[in-house]
């Protein structure tokens, strides 16, 4: 992984000013999907820094260090459909715009980062056209071979283009979980304006940064995440680029997301009061103001320190530790509060792309979760903390064994 491209920007992404102030530093990490095999673990991983930048100009938060796309995303390792949530959770949002936009039967789909393709296949079950855009080719040569044509690259202006000519306008567009991990945003927003019939509109959703800062949510930030959304500065950034925001509302996902939606400036659709609402909730919390992010740091450093003395007590009491997930946060939360090794012993994770391998890093081992019952942990820290509860669920045995759990977000909690 060394020798991986990257460089800093010195402007803001969505308003292009230079008025940038440092708001957050984590420690460095390399890219937090970046797993090891066994025959590379003598190889040290090039880190990157996690700075996170405000705009003084438009309030928009973001980290300025850009690794290259190609590294992060040409051999990704997670895939929605392992999660029965996102799986409920993408079949409601297909289900959700197919009755409120009323797309015409057959009608083109295109969704941006479309993954193993679990969203578009709950389009296609509604009639409609569709197609993916993914730049991780395994993943991209597997959905299509399952039915869901995918094209392996980024989304960008001449892609969109080329796919008006050969496919047509797009009834609907949708970029989930993927509009935060774009550097240039201006040539997607463009792309989609090609791309998108006169009364078609474009969905996504990303992290809100008011749920991020609000619960202490800091792991979510790591190099695939160049932006942390908030409505206020996405009006003008939209209405720039030919564009309106006519919906923003809040969906429970990744500890809270904001769901966007958008048409062409002077489309068919009304503006919804909900863009103004959350706008006058974000400016009551403070979020347009560099102090809000200052307490934030406060408060996650508040955290590390709560979580570290419970692992440290743990450890004097001989308990055994293992982890149980190993998404991309996770690699954020180990680097920042340094829970090594020698804390935790091994990590168990439901995908199989995952299983036999080390994580960034840190090295630790990431095995089926078969493997509790071999291993026998005393404690189990849920580092996929957005799903505690259904882990817990799904683990009963673990803890009428006596295991305990630890839910280390959004507050240190003993289960």
């Amino acid at each position: 992984m060394d020798g991986i491209p990257h460089h800093r920007r010195g402007t803001c992404r969505l308003c292009g000013s230079g008025n940038l102030s440092l708001a957050l530093s984590l420690a460095p990490t390399p890219p937090a999907n970046a797993f090891v095999p066994a025959d590379a673990l003598g190889r040290e991983q090039a880190r990157f820094p996690l700075d996170v930048a405000f705009c003084r100009n438009c309030a928009h938060v973001q980290l300025l260090d850009v690794v290259d796309p190609g590294a992060l995303f040409a051999h990704y390792v997670y895939v929605s459909g392992t999660s029965p949530v996102f799986v409920r959770h993408f079949e409601d949002l297909a289900a959700f715009l197919t009755g409120r936009f009323k797309p015409v039967p057959g009608g083109l789909v295109l969704d941006i980062g479309s993954n193993d393709g679990t969203l578009l296949t709950a389009f296609a079950r509604a009639g409609l056209r569709v197609l993916g855009v993914d730049p991780a080719r395994e993943i991209a040569a597997d959905a299509t071979a399952r039915g869901i044509e995918t094209i392996c690259g980024f989304f960008d202006p001449a892609l969109a283009r080329d796919i008006a000519a050969r496919h047509g306008e797009a009834q609907i567009v949708t970029a989930n979980n993927v509009f935060a991990h774009i550097d240039d945003l201006a040539g997607v927003v463009e792309g989609v304006r090609t791309l998108l019939a006169p009364s078609g509109v474009f969905a996504f959703e990303v992290s809100y940064l008011l749920d991020v800062v609000r619960n202490t949510l800091f792991d979510t930030i790591y190099h695939e995440h160049l932006d942390y959304h908030s409505v206020k500065p996405l009006v003008p950034f939209f209405a720039a680029h030919g564009m309106e925001l006519i919906e923003a509302v809040r969906v429970d996902t990744h500890g809270g997301s904001l769901r966007g939606i958008v048409q062409r400036k002077g489309g068919p659709h009304p503006v919804g009061a909900s863009v103004a609402a959350l706008v006058a909730e974000e400016e009551r919390f403070g979020l347009d103001r560099i102090e809000t992010l200052h307490a934030f740091a406060r408060d996650v450093e508040a955290l590390g320190g709560e979580l570290g003395a419970l692992l440290r007590r743990m450890k004097a009491e001989g308990k055994r530790i293992a982890g149980f997930g190993a998404p991309a946060k996770a690699t954020t939360l180990m680097y920042h509060f340094g829970i090594g090794p020698e804390w935790i012993d091994f990590i168990v994770d439901d995908s199989p792309l995952k299983q036999g391998l080390f994580t960034p890093g840190m090295h630790i081992p990431v095995l089926p979760s078969s493997a509790l019952a071999e291993k026998k942990p005393d404690v189990l820290v849920i580092l996929a903390w957005n799903f505690a509860r259904p882990i817990i669920e799904k683990n009963t045995a673990f803890a009428k064994a006596g295991g305990r759990f630890v839910i280390p977000i959004p507050k240190v909690e003993v289960v």
